[in-house]
């Protein structure tokens, strides 16, 4: 009887420790807390730094990650929000529901980084990936591949996908005024346009397309997990977009704290390692990356200007409305 009483005596205490423990609430998306993904490894590193509760809430994608906090507005139970990028910044800033985070960032990225409110852990730059053994003669552009019909090719929705509003900077860099042209064209051999990158990339595994949108990175995964080198990100003579990850603290967050000791976290050698394997993209703190980052081709990076909310909500109409023809 008295070992009972000391075993609920201990189960209570314990209980009641855990439930003193603070929360912090990271929205972000579906592939950074699969199995595979970095998340299962970051939590418990981080909890048992923060003696806290690391609470991962995923989407669908980025885009759909930051609808959803504009949506719920200052009732956001998000502290702090993981997976946006440099080019929804812009939005993200205007949406005034985040705050400057006050801290130094140890990022080397291929631009100084100097944003006081978005903290970068990881890049890469987007590209069209394709199987060797199944694809002998890839695009060699962009160009190549809006106007070659034989090629199927899937990519993400620009409204819901970080890597899919990549694509829509992407075509409108490089063909400007023809650019609703250019969406015509490819919508004709376009396979599918789906909401994330998840969906899209098993799609494009289970081979129903040749191409499909990713990142410069995405032949690792096959090297590190299959031991494969059939995978291939097509180099594209126009160059390619780099997209950044980036973490900011919304400004309604209870753990303010928190969210800035979790936003340094990110940059720490061990959550670098972590990310860059599992999320398979390049560190910001290159010391920290697996040996094979540096066996990757060098893609040429192509130049853009970052236009307005209002310029990318008409290039996303251009898309829409050439894609429904």
């Amino acid at each position: 009887m008295k070992r009972s009483l000391f075993v609920l005596s201990s189960l209570a205490l314990a209980t009641s420790a855990f439930a003193s423990q603070p929360t912090l609430t990271v929205y972000t998306y579906d592939s950074f807390t699969s199995k595979y993904g970095p998340a299962p490894q970051l939590e418990p590193l981080f909890e048992a730094q923060c003696k806290c509760d690391l609470k991962f809430m995923p989407f669908e994608d980025g885009i759909t990650m930051f609808n959803r906090i504009r949506l719920e507005g200052k009732k956001t139970k998000a502290d702090v929000m993981l997976g946006l990028d440099n080019f929804a910044m812009g939005e993200a800033e205007k949406s005034g529901l985040f705050v400057e985070h006050g801290l130094s960032s140890q990022a080397e990225l291929p631009e100084a980084w100097i944003n006081p409110t978005f903290y970068p852990y990881d890049y890469g730059e987007f590209a069209f990936i394709y199987n060797k053994t199944k694809l002998t003669n890839p695009p060699k552009s962009l160009k190549e591949l809006v106007e070659r019909q034989d090629l199927k090719v899937i990519y993400q929705d620009p409204r819901t996908s970080t890597v899919g509003r990549g694509l829509l900077y992407w075509v409108n860099t490089v063909y400007g005024s023809q650019a609703a042209q250019a969406w015509q064209k490819l919508a004709k051999h376009t396979v599918t346009v789906g909401k994330g990158w998840s969906e899209t990339y098993g799609a494009f595994l289970k081979g129903e397309s040749d191409l499909v949108l990713s990142y410069s990175t995405s032949p690792l995964y096959h090297q590190w997990h299959e031991q494969s080198q059939d995978y291939v990100a097509a180099s594209f003579e126009e160059g390619h977009l780099a997209q950044i990850e980036v973490a900011a603290i919304t400004k309604t967050s209870k753990q303010p704290e928190l969210a800035r000791q979790f936003l340094t976290f990110l940059q720490s050698p061990e959550a670098q390692k972590i990310i860059s394997f599992n999320n398979v993209m390049k560190p910001v703190v290159s010391s920290q990356a697996d040996p094979l980052f540096k066996t990757l081709p060098t893609y040429p990076a192509l130049k853009f200007s970052q236009p307005s909310p209002e310029v990318i909500k008409e290039w996303s109409n251009t898309w829409q409305q050439a894609v429904s023809k």
